[in-house]
């Protein structure tokens, strides 16, 4: 079984806001794979269903950012679930807007939810970090990811982002990592058609 997080905060309030674009992809995922309505357990919003054949678990933590590791570990309890076993979709700073890269373990890097998640996990589950941008310095941070995403990002570099994600779900449901990010990417950057050949014109 693997569980899918995708982490924000609860209420209208903070719905289009960056820190939000967690609760976003899970949004997507479900409503691409068809599964249930989001129910209450677990101090969150969960739904269970097959994605790519894969039984998966899909948690919005609704504890706030900072205590999102109480909603994740509880979860991963309840189903047995090992932190290799689950995926944590959060916002990431240091990244440019609209870029995607996915890691096992490592650092909170000051986002209070992985550092809660940390606190009652460990660090060894997949982070799926989504590139926000950075608003240049450190003091302007809380203010920026509390603020809701601008018109032409939410027309522009974000649904695609969100979409992509959702369509290649059933291969991070699946454990394959690297081919999740390269169907991302192509998604996004797809190739431009090769020029047809000219037609080889007989001799004679």
């Amino acid at each position: 079984m693997r569980l899918l997080v995708g982490l924000g905060n609860p209420g209208a309030r903070y719905e289009r806001t960056r820190h939000n674009i967690g609760f976003m992809a899970a949004d997507a995922i479900v409503r691409r794979h068809g599964l249930p309505p989001f129910r209450a357990k677990f101090q969150g919003e969960v739904t269970e269903g097959l994605i790519g054949g894969v039984r998966t678990l899909v948690l919005k933590p609704q504890t706030f950012m900072n205590l999102s590791g109480d909603s994740v570990g509880a979860a991963a309890r309840f189903y047995k679930i090992e932190p290799r076993e689950i995926a944590v979709l959060h916002d990431e700073l240091d990244l440019a807007p609209g870029k995607l890269k996915v890691k096992q373990g490592g650092g909170a890097a000051g986002h209070n939810g992985l550092r809660s998640i940390d606190a009652n996990l460990g660090p060894d589950y997949w982070r799926v970090r989504l590139g926000i941008g950075h608003p240049g310095a450190k003091e302007l941070v809380l203010a920026y990811v509390l603020q809701n995403f601008a018109a032409e990002e939410q027309s522009s570099w974000l649904p695609a982002l969100i979409d992509a994600i959702a369509e290649a779900t059933p291969l991070l449901a699946a454990d394959d990592v690297a081919s999740f990010m390269s169907k991302v990417s192509t998604i996004l950057n797809p190739r431009p058609p090769k020029p047809p050949r000219e037609a080889v014109k007989p001799e004679g």
